[in-house]
């Protein structure tokens, strides 16, 4: 047995080697590949029309037709089918702890009140190569002298929606005494998303959906700006970055991804950890069977969504409670990977069941989970990957944090490769959807940032 201990080991180490030597000659023989040109689309029905450039008022109103739909729909859910003994959510969500979930959703969750609350922010929508983006536009109030207005875009991905950010905007948007300079917040729906229109045409992945919000912020009478955001919208706050990095001030991630050989690398540092980690980070990445099992058994949403979204679609788009299910999952495991021993997937740990279903209720209403999940099949698409948006270095000043519950953990090494400005980078007790969990942590994370950014090299007013 120690023989044969010892003969794993030795083929570990050859096969990390040999991975180190490919590193290598790579780093030798391949130059970064350039920025590409992202041209406007028409995203649309039918030909390419002269663009409305009006930016309408938009009120969240839904007629009572839906509501009565939504309360037969869970009324006449079918009976769940009773979970093992003992697994908790370890087999996806527990049936029990999402009865009582729907029980909520009949009874005690309010849509009257819920949409006062979501109404509570400035919203618009304006036409953008054929399609409605909706956002919300909140500007600052009583700005003392001496302060500066400073616009941010934030970018939500998936499962989540504009409601991640509902905490985090008043952080923002409220001036402190000793800070010289306070937000101006912009957050738009992703196309597909919530209340934007999806495309009509494949292609639109994170680069399109970039240029969009590049064009919303020019719309908006923007030269520069700051972006940020997590899941998806870390990777299209990278790709503002990388395509726009005359207009991006500075782009702050919450959870920054590093270039296409981070997972070999990761591989040779759980053998060779100096190669690549920190003492403080080896904890964070060895073993690397720890990580590769947890992929493993989290992934499969992804393929899924990557290969059928539409399919998907179809049973998510006509169950409330299969649509509730296969979202919320995500806000246990998510947000601590440890929760999924737990009887009640610690949903109530650090969410409301009313804010969890306004995200829900946000896709239902709006009848958009298909559209939504499409991006994964448009970000693995050729015409998407042949640009190797990782590959390409992000030159602007760059912000990362990384929570202890995040999907995966990058090595500061392996960041700074493609943010060559990587000026911030924290580490704080959270999960993935942090503007939601913690938004006090990361929206002063965020001010952190920025009081660096502007420390750099300040940014006149006039030129923003």
């Amino acid at each position: 047995m120690v023989n044969m201990a010892g003969s794993c080991r030795k083929c570990l180490i050859l096969v990390g080697l040999f991975i180190l030597s490919v590193f290598v000659f790579y780093k030798c023989t391949k130059t970064a590949p350039a920025a590409p040109n992202i041209e406007a689309t028409w995203w649309g029905s039918g030909e390419p029309q002269k663009e409305d450039e009006t930016i309408r008022p938009f009120k969240i109103a839904i007629t009572p037709g839906v509501l009565l739909d939504l309360q037969r729909r869970l009324n006449n859910t079918l009976p769940f089918q009773e979970p093992l003994e003992g697994v908790n959510q370890n087999y996806g969500m527990n049936t029990k702890l999402l009865q009582k979930i729907i029980d909520y959703w009949k009874t005690k969750y309010d849509w009257s009140k819920r949409q006062q609350f979501l109404n509570q922010f400035p919203q618009f929508r304006t036409r953008i190569q054929g399609l409605n983006i909706h956002f919300i536009h909140v500007k600052p109030k009583e700005v003392p002298d001496g302060v500066e207005i400073v616009p941010i875009l934030l970018l939500h991905g998936w499962p989540g929606s504009v409601r991640e950010f509902y905490e985090i905007i008043p952080i923002l948007t409220t001036p402190e005494k000793g800070r010289d300079f306070v937000f101006e917040v912009i957050v738009p729906s992703l196309p597909g998303y919530g209340f934007s229109d999806g495309a009509v045409r494949p292609g639109m992945n994170p680069a399109q959906m970039a240029q969009i919000f590049n064009a919303l912020m020019t719309r908006l009478g923007f030269n520069r700006y700051y972006a940020q955001g997590g899941d998806w919208g870390s990777g299209i706050s990278q790709n503002l970055a990388v395509l726009y990095p005359d207009r991006i001030i500075g782009v702050h991630r919450n959870w920054c991804s590093a270039n296409e050989l981070f997972h070999w690398k990761s591989y040779v540092g759980s053998i060779f950890p100096s190669l690549f980690f920190t003492e403080k980070e080896i904890d964070k990445v060895t073993p690397i069977t720890r990580t590769v099992q947890f992929i493993l058994l989290e992934s499969g949403y992804f393929h899924l969504q990557a290969s059928k979204p539409d399919t998907i679609g179809v049973a998510l788009r006509d169950s409330p409670a299969g649509l509730a299910a296969y979202i919320l999952e995500k806000f246990t495991t998510w947000t601590n990977r440890d929760w999924k021993d737990l009887p009640d997937g610690g949903l109530t740990k650090k969410f409301t069941y009313d804010q969890l279903l306004d995200n829900v209720m946000i896709y239902w209403i709006t009848k958009s989970i298909t559209t939504s999940v499409r991006l994964y099949a448009e970000a693995i698409s050729q015409a998407y990957t042949n640009h190797q948006f990782n590959n390409i270095p992000v030159e602007v000043p760059a912000g990362c944090n990384r929570f202890s519950n995040e999907l995966i953990y990058s090595a500061e090494t392996l960041l700074k490769e493609v943010n060559k400005n990587l000026i911030h980078l924290t580490d704080y007790e959270g999960g993935h959807f942090a503007a939601f969990e913690v938004p006090e942590v990361l929206g002063k994370d965020i001010i952190e940032f920025v009081r660096k950014v502007r420390n750099l090299s300040q940014i006149p007013n006039k030129e923003l």
